[in-house]
């Protein structure tokens, strides 16, 4: 069985509550621009990619049914933008998002002949956007792989990887977990190491989850024991990320701890490799010195919330309790993502092709475009 992360037909949206997960797997109604919003405001759904198809479908949905009058081009496209801009500001450093937003904006302002004809010829964009993103992501695991092997030959490696980057933040199948994916198909995966990701753990609860259920050779880290895995691995020759945003030099906005993974790797002569669609490319951003970097909730990083264990260790999925687990009256700062400098940064694989470094450390991201 193939996770999804995203079950749409016409007039219906359903998306799996990661928040559940990996205990329970609950797919929740998603009928209006609002819903979305909320379901990514609250990290329901979470992956760069997967939000932007998320926000684009649900307004596909809501268009389905909507009562307001959109029958003139003018009061459906004033309808589709004002939707839009408000979705683009659920989640401001993921530049997928804005760029589907762009798009879409775009079709509808040039579309012309009735309000039902734009109304159309957006629905047919957004699902055309969930279908690409699948397709989009197959071929970036193609291009890892080849990318693999032209760096290591054909022995067995091992791969380092942090937050999630798989079926559960994209359409289907992933960036940075599509490429271990990939390498796993082609029988060159020695293990795959998953960092928890803290405060949020998308690495223990949702990663872990992808590894166990595709039966991948895997173990689950703390964050904090990146360092001295490499220094006593020496079997891990890569480290694949994915990304929230790359500007235009290939400084990468991701995950928070990111960046520290981007230099331990350095110190320790670990490939570090960035896996990305050319949407989350932002060509108008020059570098990651004018990246929004997104804070939230102080909550995340001092509670925890799973289902009770029981003394004999056992877990109790039906009884589920949020925890305080620092000293109440803490300062907390929670920065939800940081930028890996580009000179750290040794590949950027996207679904067109592999981006490397020229003699000067350029990356020349234009290609793509």
């Amino acid at each position: 069985m193939v996770l999804e992360a995203i079950r749409y037909t016409p007039g219906n949206l359903e998306i799996l509550d990661q928040l559940r997960l990996p205990h329970e797997s609950v797919y929740i109604k998603v009928r209006t621009s609002e819903d979305a919003y909320h379901a990514i405001r609250t990290m329901t759904v979470r992956g760069a990619p997967a939000i932007a198809i998320v926000a684009a479908l649900a307004l596909a949905v809501e268009l389905t049914y909507t009562e307001t009058n959109i029958e003139s081009v003018a009061s459906a496209r004033d309808f589709i933008l004002e939707k839009l801009r408000y979705l683009v500001t659920s989640r401001p450093t993921a530049v997928n998002l804005s760029d589907a937003a762009r798009k879409l904006e775009k079709l509808a302002s040039e579309t012309e002949g009735s309000g039902k004809a734009v109304v159309d010829a957006y629905i047919n964009a957004a699902e055309k956007m969930l279908v690409d993103d699948v397709s989009d992501n197959t071929s970036i695991g193609e291009n890892g792989v080849a990318w693999a092997e032209k760096n290591f030959g054909t022995e067995k490696f091992s791969i380092l990887t942090i937050c999630n980057t798989g079926s559960l933040a994209t359409a289907g199948y992933g960036t940075a977990l599509g490429i271990i994916r990939s390498v796993h198909a082609k029988h060159l995966l020695e293990h795959a190491y998953a960092l928890e990701t803290r405060p949020y753990n998308q690495g223990s609860r949702l990663t872990a989850y992808e590894l166990v259920h595709d039966n991948i050779p895997a173990t689950l880290i703390t964050d904090s024991m990146a360092s001295v895995l490499l220094k006593t691995h020496p079997e891990i020759r890569m480290i694949v990320v994915g990304a929230d945003r790359v500007a235009r030099n290939g400084d990468t906005a991701n995950k928070i701890g990111t960046y520290q993974l981007s230099i331990v790797a350095r110190y320790h002569g670990v490939k570090f490799v960035v896996a990305a669609p050319t949407t989350s490319i932002d060509m108008l951003t020059a570098s990651g010195e004018d990246i929004v970097i997104e804070e939230r909730k102080p909550e995340e990083l001092v509670t925890m919330r799973g289902p009770v264990v029981d003394f004999d260790g056992q877990v109790n999925k039906n009884e589920v309790r949020t925890v305080h687990i620092a000293a109440p009256g803490i300062g907390v700062w929670n920065p939800a993502f940081d930028v890996a400098p580009a000179n750290l940064i040794d590949a950027i694989i996207t679904e067109k092709g592999v981006a490397e470094k020229d003699s000067n450390g350029e990356f020349h991201l234009a290609k793509f475009f």
